[in-house]
């Protein structure tokens, strides 16, 4: 279950956007290997003086960025039925500097923040682009999962974004 919640007025702009992210974040749970089926996700709709002081607070840098997961703390033992659900973490996504890139890489918006979506589901079930092969890995599972939602590959007119 994902759960959206909007902390900045920026959003009621994009009045489809929980819908998008409903999609994308249920999308990417289907195409992981892990059961994640009934875990829940918080995703937090920002703006970009929200996110920055997330990214100042938990990574020590005073910037704005697009998207920031903060995986939860997993409990011991194996899932049961009857247990509490799994929590995965939270996502922020911050509207003005998501904006910014889909209008400079001429990207439909809702494309753009399914991306983000998926990118931050991702690094709450572990995945990571620290180094290049787990970039190419991750890169690689983002593209197939927009592919599965008709968003073309994100990455096809650059480098990538690590």
């Amino acid at each position: 279950m994902t759960e959206v919640l909007v902390v900045a007025d920026c959003w009621q702009r994009e009045p489809d956007s929980e819908a998008v992210i409903q999609r994308a974040v249920a999308a990417a749970a289907e195409s992981v290997d892990e059961d994640v089926a009934d875990a829940e996700v918080a995703v937090m709709l920002t703006d970009d003086a929200g996110i920055r002081t997330l990214n100042s607070n938990w990574r020590g840098i005073d910037k704005p960025t697009n998207v920031l997961s903060f995986p939860a703390l997993q409990p011991e033992g194996d899932w049961k039925p009857g247990d509490a659900p799994r929590m995965l973490g939270d996502i922020a996504i911050a509207y003005e500097t998501m904006r910014r890139e889909a209008d400079e890489e001429h990207k439909p918006f809702e494309h753009h923040l399914s991306h983000l979506a998926v990118h931050g589901f991702l690094h709450l079930v572990g995945y990571d682009h620290e180094n290049d092969g787990d970039a190419e890995e991750m890169e690689a599972l983002e593209t197939e999962i927009l592919a599965h939602l008709g968003i073309p590959d994100p990455y096809a007119d650059r480098a990538g974004t690590h």
